[in-house]
């Protein structure tokens, strides 16, 4: 019965402690605030603040400090710290004795009593100030594990100065995070916290009291296989003055995005620092001419991680307004948005790369574009017109366009600050807008992937993923292939040097010569580089060919040097493109009179394609040189085969300075007797009035196609609505397996042009 209230007394003490630590409290981590930290892609420190209270002081898990330094301290302050409630007694009586015995002044306080004298900032040298950080020791315990409160001790320490914590310590002193700690720095930071005025100088009194406790520790832990190393060297320590202040337009740009204390980015430094070093000798090296400030933004197009970002030539300049960031400013992009335009056109079936366009003197209302050279080449293909950045086919293009428009795609992109469309016009797609380098990054990185749109990942932990389509898988591919064939600046081979990767760039150039770009891809990577000054001066100097491209190509050149262990990739073809060959000087399918021809990729279905009419044979009467249209004798004829442009184009050319071979006499009056009258190819399979069942799981199935054609027929083309299906000699036949049921237009074309056609059921069965 006597034993019943000290029972019942134990299980309310048990069930008051239990209700005060399961009662909501504030964690530990909320006493003090953070700084906050900005580390590389592999750990390296880029930027340590000062919290709010000026303090450098970095919370982190107890997990996260290395072994080493939770036992030196506890082997240093309180060994006893897993076995009392908050204090121990057997120590404060030694304390009290030794101090007031006239004997050496000795603490007593536990490590709960420490933490509890820095939260509530207690006066311990009096009496009431030493009653409560007894009182409050306790009320720490009660309401806290000592797991909490052992992590809140190591990230609250005083480490001299305006320095708590461990993490800052080591951070700050050894250049290395608290978990990456050894033996003999854990015990230089286990000692600091006594006497953190005198032993943060890492001085002879740090090294005392350090080795002091490492004959401790040997006695304590004589199995620890460290203790055989130089732990008695002094150690070499850094000061406040000594911190990293690295890639600081990056860092100042997530401090103000993110609100994480601790930024772990996807920067690589070595690369940030070739950046950085390649612009600084760039720039020395085109002072003269004026040059003085650049940016750079480096994206790997494998995870979107950005790799280095250089926001100015020097962020310390005040000449250049340095701090300012170039990557988020928003500057006029000159002709890097045309790869994008093409991509449209060629998506909406306008062109393929061989397309031939006109580079003539137009107006639209009271826009005339000109050329950045005053000069019009005439004809031009689509590649060779964006390669050579032709405005005039470009303005042609933007406004034959349908939805999505360039202004849509670069409203989907995300790019912020535009006007309404109507106030660009035109005359966007030379430029009228302004992005930011960051919005180029994010656009060719679309382009370099299979053109949905991806967000730049500036954070490890940002998950990679791809939002709306900006431009087809198809159409991305074929924009990348027309940019390879885009020189270098320099005349040297874009392929075949060494280790060097294979490029696909624009340059831009903003009018007033604000603004000089270079943006593309370099092997596994998107480069933008811009040059120009962040008050919006002009500068004769800033072209985007002569200025930014060789910046962008020194860059791209030391790319594959600094990373000897990647590899340029391939880039193959998605499905749903085809390879042919066209008639070099028109585009089009060549017809057997083309002399020259050269490959193209198209898009079956949507590119535009037919047989070439340009090339078209002549008969002459060797008499006079006049085109014959009846019959003469063989021995005064023979045939020629001329170009019959349209008139326009022929002006073209003229104007150009580049005139085409002049069409003899009577020439287009002849040009329908000039060719053979003869039936053109008659179609003999698929059959008229058949309907042709095919069967989804039988991926063989397919329509035989065949057709008799004229003796003087050397390649019929096969059409089913605009797609070219097939191509083959007459006396060979092709299959086709149509997409899906319907009816189709099917057309046959020979090499002089004659066609015809037939309707053909297709129905799938299962």
């Amino acid at each position: 019965m006597r034993g019943r209230p000290l029972v019942l007394g134990a299980v309310l003490a048990c069930a008051l402690l239990a209700s005060l630590r399961l009662w909501p409290h504030a964690p530990l981590q909320s006493v003090a605030p953070s700084s906050r930290v900005v580390l590389a892609e592999h750990g390296e420190l880029l930027r340590l603040t000062l919290a709010n209270d000026g303090q450098y002081r970095l919370w982190i898990p107890l997990e996260r400090m290395a072994p080493a330094l939770v036992q030196a301290i506890q082997l240093k302050e309180d060994r006893r710290f897993h076995w009392h409630p908050g204090i121990n007694p057997l120590a404060l009586l030694r304390a009290m004795q030794s101090t007031y015995s006239g004997g050496m002044r000795q603490g007593g306080s536990t490590l709960t009593m420490q933490l509890a004298r820095r939260i509530y900032e207690l006066n311990t040298r009096q009496v009431p100030g030493k009653v409560q950080q007894l009182a409050l020791a306790l009320w720490l315990e009660a309401r806290y594990s000592k797991h909490e409160i052992l992590e809140a001790y190591l990230n609250l320490a005083p480490m001299g100065g305006n320095i708590e914590g461990a993490e800052a310590a080591s951070r700050i002193y050894f250049g290395k995070p608290a978990e990456q700690l050894s033996l003999a720095e854990a015990l230089a930071l286990a000692v600091i916290p006594q006497q953190p005025g005198r032993r943060a100088r890492f001085g002879d009194a740090l090294e005392a009291a350090r080795l002091r406790l490492l004959a401790n520790w040997r006695e304590n832990y004589p199995d620890d296989p460290r203790n055989d190393g130089p732990l008695e060297l002094p150690l070499q320590a850094r000061t406040r003055a000594q911190l990293p202040f690295l890639a600081p337009h990056l860092s100042e740009q997530l401090l103000q995005r993110y609100p994480q204390r601790e930024l772990r980015t996807t920067l690589n430094l070595p690369l940030q620092q070739l950046l950085e070093r390649l612009i600084e000798q760039y720039i020395s090296e085109q002072r003269p001419q004026g040059v003085e400030n650049a940016v750079a933004l480096l994206i790997d197009r494998r995870d979107q991680s950005v790799k280095a970002l250089v926001g100015s030539a020097d962020y310390a300049s005040k000449s250049i307004h340095g701090q300012v960031n170039g990557i988020t400013s928003r500057r006029s992009p000159g002709s890097t948005l045309k790869p994008f335009l093409y991509g449209l056109a060629i998506d909406q079936g306008l062109i393929h790369p061989m397309s031939v366009l006109k580079d003539a003197p137009s107006a639209y209302g009271y826009f005339q574009p000109e050329n950045y050279d005053g000069r019009f080449v005439g004809p031009i293909s689509a590649q060779d017109a964006l390669v050579r950045s032709r405005n005039i086919p470009a303005v042609t293009l933007a406004g034959q366009l349908h939805a999505p428009t360039l202004y849509g795609l670069l409203k989907r992109s995300g790019v912020q600050g535009l006007r309404a469309e109507s106030h660009y016009g035109l005359a966007l797609t030379l430029g009228a807008g302004e992005v930011t380098p960051e919005d180029l990054g994010r656009l060719y990185l679309a382009l370099g992937g299979d053109g949905r749109l991806r967000q730049l990942r500036y954070l490890l932990e940002t998950p990679q993923g791809s939002g709306e389509a900006l431009l087809s898988p198809q159409a991305a591919f074929l924009v990348r292939d027309m940019l390879r064939h885009n020189p270098r600046p320099d005349g040297l081979p874009q392929e075949g040097r060494g280790r060097q990767w294979r490029s696909a760039w624009k340059t831009g150039t903003s009018w007033g010569f604000r603004d000089a770009w270079s943006s593309g891809l370099v092997g596994p990577y998107v480069l933008v580089v811009w040059v120009g000054n962040f008050d919006g001066r002009g500068n004769p100097a800033f072209v985007g060919v002569k200025t930014a491209a060789p910046l962008f190509f020194r860059i791209a050149d030391a790319l594959p040097l600094a990373l000897p262990n990647e590899r340029d990739p391939m880039d193959k073809p998605p499905a749903g493109v085809a390879r042919i060959q066209v008639c070099q000087a028109s585009g089009d399918l060549p017809n057997r009179w083309c002399p020259q021809t050269r490959k193209t990729w198209y898009i079956p279905g949507v590119s535009p394609i037919k047989v070439s009419d340009l090339h078209r044979p002549v008969q002459i009467d060797s008499r006079t040189g006049r085109a014959v249209c009846g019959e003469l004798d063989p021995k005064y004829r023979h045939e020629e085969v001329y170009e019959f442009w349209p008139s326009d184009l022929q002006r073209l050319f003229r104007a150009a300075g580049l005139p085409r071979r002049p069409l003899p006499k009577g020439a287009r009056d002849c040009l329908a007797s000039s060719v053979q009258v003869e039936e053109g190819p008659r179609i003999r399979s698929p059959l008229q009035q058949v309907a042709y069942s095919l069967r989804l799981s039988h991926p063989e199935d397919s329509i035989p196609l065949a057709a008799t054609a004229a003796g003087d027929a050397r390649r019929l083309y096969w059409f089913a609505e605009q797609s070219l299906v097939a191509q083959n000699a007459p006396q060979d036949g092709s299959n086709w397996r149509p997409p899906r049921s319907g009816d189709y237009h099917l057309r046959v074309t020979d090499d002089r042009g004659r066609s015809s056609e037939r309707l053909v059921k297709v129905e799938f069965l299962p």
